[in-house]
């Protein structure tokens, strides 16, 4: 059976997770559409259709207290990168078989700016194929808004959103808070049962955040649903003093071992190229692309602790435990932008989930913390927090 979200039940989700305040008039929902370029697929086909049901539904219900607005714009490409000059705005009561199939379809549909859309809506929605959490956070410092970003999301996701948001905020911020305390991050893995690797991350001169699934405040965007706290490791952009970060960092990428030697806080090698298809295509991309090779995250998920299952979905599986991201770090307050970039469509941040139903041949072993003037602190045990959140 499909999960599906009524119209109460959403209204009662924005309700908890923006707190909308009386001078708050207005929701968008935006929905990235396929082009020349992107073809569409079923799950993408089948999440517009899903938004533009949760669109007409809120629209008609005379208990929501905000105009209910609908967006659609060109894909931009890949994860995290920069939305397109403009949108178009089409009505909340659409029927869902008459939505636009593709971008091309609205060439002469009158269209607007974003900058007209942040403008004009304090609250926004973006159940997206491809994330836009990244271009939404850099302009979330600009205009006044606050923004849940929904990447890949899926009927299957729907339990995550029916979570206890306010338990899961406070396990986060205290996450927030250790890592706020740390210079650096340790972190052992092992690899089929055999192969210990150990990867030193820096995480000196930076903040970490917070994403609860709680967005009361403007000028924040996250996910949703979420539950992670993250912190950007040090890039070595002050002079004079380089990233530590160093060691070596196992991905299980389809069935195949690829460790990438991180120097300076960047993939410098793959170690292990030589032995497999996967290794050979991602030494190829971190010497092509170096902003890819740069490590923009460290990430502890807490979904694993109140049921949740793996969707297939980044949006959902890094908030279920230990995650490490490469590439675009700007959004998080690191400084690997879309410029470092060889172009728009290179732009991306992807994580790497550290749970055995991802990752089944990489153990994670521990995660410690080192503190100035204090002991260092273990965190993760055998992929399992060992910290009390009680």
């Amino acid at each position: 059976m499909t999960e599906s979200l009524l119209p109460e039940e959403l209204s009662t989700l924005i309700h908890k997770v923006f707190k909308p305040r009386a001078t708050e008039r207005s929701i968008a929902f935006l929905i990235d559409l396929p082009d020349a370029v992107v073809a569409d697929s079923e799950p993408w086909a089948q999440r517009r259709r899903m938004v533009a049901q949760w669109v007409a539904g809120l629209h008609k219900l005379e208990s929501f207290p905000l105009e209910v607005h609908c967006v659609l714009y060109r894909n931009a490409h890949s994860n995290n990168g920069d939305l397109p000059e403009k949108a178009w705005y089409v009505s909340p009561d659409l029927e869902v078989d008459a939505l636009a199939p593709n971008a091309e379809s609205l060439a002469n549909h009158p269209a607007v700016s974003f900058e007209q859309i942040f403008r004009s809506h304090p609250l926004l929605v973006a159940p997206t194929e491809f994330s836009a959490t990244a271009p939404l956070k850099i302009a979330a410092r600009t205009f006044p808004f606050r923004a849940a970003t929904m990447p890949g999301f899926s009927p299957s996701m729907i339990p995550a959103l029916r979570l206890d948001y306010e338990e899961i905020n406070r396990r986060v911020l205290l996450l927030k808070s250790l890592l706020d305390e740390a210079v650096s991050a340790t972190c052992r893995f092992l690899v089929d049962q055999s192969t210990e690797r150990l990867l030193r991350l820096d995480l000196r001169h930076r903040t970490a955040h917070a994403s609860g699934g709680v967005f009361p405040d403007p000028g924040v965007a996250g996910n949703l649903p979420s539950g992670e706290s993250y912190i950007v490791p040090y890039e070595g952009e002050r002079k004079a003093d380089p990233s530590q970060s160093e060691g070596l960092l196992p991905v299980e990428l389809d069935g195949d071992i690829v460790t990438y030697r991180i120097s300076h806080n960047r993939a410098v090698e793959v170690i292990d190229a030589e032995q497999s298809e996967q290794g050979r295509r991602e030494a190829k991309r971190i010497a092509e692309e170096p902003a890819y090779a740069n490590i923009a995250e460290l990430g502890l998920g807490v979904l694993d602790a109140f049921g949740v299952e793996p969707s297939g979905e980044i949006l959902l599986d890094e908030k279920l435990g230990l995650h490490i991201a490469f590439g675009r770090s700007d959004h998080f307050g690191g400084i690997v932008g879309p410029k470092q970039f060889s172009g728009p469509d290179a732009v991306v941040h992807i994580d790497r989930v550290y749970i055995p139903r991802i990752q089944p041949r990489v153990k994670v072993l521990e995660v410690q913390l080192i503190r100035e003037n204090m002991p260092p602190l273990r965190i993760m045990k055998d992929g399992a927090y060992t910290i009390d959140f009680s």
